[in-house]
């Protein structure tokens, strides 16, 4: 039996803004994480995301940082660059609202988590988890009440990480959301209502 995975501490979460730029680049890799994705996958149609993998990807993520637009959520673990998790509006993701899968399920506006990136030395550690958290309390912050993931179905063994960029299933759950919708059978939509803070009276 394997042994548990230690947790990970001193866990810092910040949105990526133009000053952390160079974390996201060190945590990302020469690679922009995935065949030159860069995260940007999602952020434009499919023909455009064959064109730019690789620099273009790269320098269109960092105009868009640059322009003030908060991409996502950078995880920090003493300090160093350990995972991402993209979170915004639905509609900042123009493949997204294209998809055939994922459709709408409603007029309810979401933000959509659509992407997780994790450091070598911190998979299996639950960082996912943290980041979902992390990313439902920005999306508090910035006033928004429902977030959706679009988690894979793990049907045998591990998922390779290029595979479960999305997340799974369980990781969702833990962090409280609830599944609303199987529109295929390896893909599932969660969603998580945000109430507000209930305020203690002296």
């Amino acid at each position: 039996m394997a042994k548990a995975r230690p947790a990970i501490e001193s866990l810092e979460f910040h949105p990526l803004t133009p000053d952390r730029w160079g974390d996201f680049e060190r945590l990302f890799g020469p690679h922009g994480a995935y065949g030159g994705c860069w995260c940007m996958f999602w952020r434009e149609t499919r023909s455009e995301f064959a064109r730019n993998a690789g620099e273009p990807n790269r320098r269109r993520m960092r105009r868009l940082v640059g322009r003030g637009k908060i991409p996502g959520i950078l995880a920090y673990a003493a300090g160093e660059p350990a995972g991402w998790c993209s979170v915004a509006p639905r509609e900042d993701y123009p493949s997204l609202e294209r998809s055939r899968v994922l459709k709408p399920l409603d007029d309810t506006p979401v933000w959509s988590i659509v992407c997780f990136y994790i450091a070598r030395a911190y998979r299996g550690r639950g960082l996912a988890v943290d980041l979902i958290r992390a990313a439902i309390e920005y999306v508090r912050e910035q006033g928004g009440k429902v977030v959706e993931g679009y988690p894979t179905v793990v049907r045998a063994g591990r998922l390779p990480p290029v595979s479960s960029y999305l997340g799974v299933p369980s990781a969702f759950l833990q962090a409280g959301f609830e599944e609303v919708a199987r529109p295929s059978e390896s893909r599932r939509i969660y969603r998580y209502h945000i109430r507000a803070r209930r305020r203690h009276t002296p």
